[in-house]
């Protein structure tokens, strides 16, 4: 996976937007204005993914290039360092468990206007 492949799986989400919120270098991805993955253009390929607590945990003890979110909340974010070890697929899982998570967040409201 390359920043391309990453940057255009998280824009094929329903209602996905991405932003630079915090400086020209930092690409958030974002539903309903809620960010759900964040890379960084310049330096070595990573993202960092929202997760459920106990399988971020799991997942940090089983691979070796997934480690507590870099600059995130380490209970709910996961940073996966993309350095052709990881399966693509593996990256497209938990960028959709990612999303999933912040949809289920969204007041009802939000959620059925997004799936209109």
């Amino acid at each position: 996976m390359n920043i391309e492949s990453l940057r255009n799986y998280c824009l094929s989400k329903k209602g996905a937007t991405e932003d630079f919120p915090f400086d020209e270098t930092s690409l958030v991805f974002k539903v309903m204005n809620k960010m759900f993955a964040l890379t960084d253009l310049e330096e070595d390929l990573w993202v960092n993914v929202k997760c459920d607590p106990q399988t971020a945990i799991e997942l940090r003890e089983r691979y070796p290039y997934v480690t507590p979110g870099f600059h995130m909340n380490k209970k709910h974010w996961n940073t996966i360092k993309i350095d052709g070890t990881v399966p693509d697929i593996f990256v497209e899982n938990w960028i959709d468990h990612s999303y999933e998570l912040v949809v289920k967040s969204l007041p009802k409201k939000m959620q059925a206007e997004l799936n209109q």
